[in-house]
């Protein structure tokens, strides 16, 4: 098993957590189900690179993204059109847009794989605000693997009013049964991922160790070591200066 570091932590790190991050770091660069494991060892890359970005940093100080052009900071494993994408959303995601959005799609990403990338991009910025909260070195990400995209889409997945195709909760069945587990309630930000259903499995994952699982969520008596205010307090927060729609 691969051990991650967490030398320098100021405090312990559970197993759960520990789990979780190799879970979801060997997630990452594994094929998946429009991109193989090498370009998704480069999406997650990108969106690590993204937050060093001269570009997206003069863009983000700009009162209009567009009025600033130029080239991102990239190593040329992926086209441009992927890269502007994933370090959008990794950096200015407040102010991305339907017709941005659009605009994505109609330059030749398709919505399958821009779910995927979606995917991707969060799961990475996720471990390594983890590991920056502690004041530990983001993780390593493994080797990539080999092998072909599945390219699976799942016939659940309905145009409902989002920018992309969903699985509504009566409709994952089949290969998609166990999507939202028991969850009688599933929030819309579990379902975004659906069109690609291992990112909303690895979403969970990451839900269930560092929040609460999606079945939870709607009970205001669970708690970890913080009272379920004080982790709405503090989600709250991070969501706010991570500029998070909701």
């Amino acid at each position: 098993m691969r051990e991650l570091d967490y030398d320098g932590a100021p405090a312990p790190v559970r197993e759960d957590l520990k789990e979780a991050h190799r879970f979801l770091l060997d997630h990452v660069c594994a094929p998946g189900t429009w991109w193989t494991g090498r370009q998704r060892a480069a999406i997650a890359a990108e969106s690590r690179r993204a937050s060093r970005c001269g570009l997206c940093q003069a863009r983000k100080e700009s009162l209009s993204p567009g009025a600033i052009t130029g080239r991102h900071h990239a190593d040329g494993e992926l086209r441009e059109d992927v890269v502007d994408a994933i370090h959008r959303i990794r950096t200015d995601p407040a102010r991305l847009s339907k017709t941005w959005f659009e605009g994505v799609i109609a330059g030749g990403l398709d919505v399958g794989p821009y779910v995927e990338m979606v995917g991707v991009t969060t799961i990475v910025a996720g471990l390594d605000y983890f590991a920056r909260s502690l004041g530990i070195e983001p993780f390593a990400l493994p080797e990539p693997l080999p092998g072909e995209p599945s390219r699976y889409r799942p016939a659940g997945a309905k145009p409902e009013g989002a920018w992309v195709p969903m699985i509504a909760p009566e409709d994952a069945t089949g290969p998609e049964a166990d999507l939202y587990g028991d969850a009688e309630v599933v929030p819309n930000i579990v379902r975004a991922l659906s069109l690609v259903p291992p990112e909303v499995r690895a979403l969970r994952r990451a839900g269930d160790t560092h929040y609460v699982p999606v079945a939870q969520i709607p009970d205001p008596s669970v708690r970890r070591a913080l009272d379920r205010p004080q982790m709405e307090l503090v989600a709250a927060r991070v969501s706010a200066l991570n500029e998070c729609f909701y």
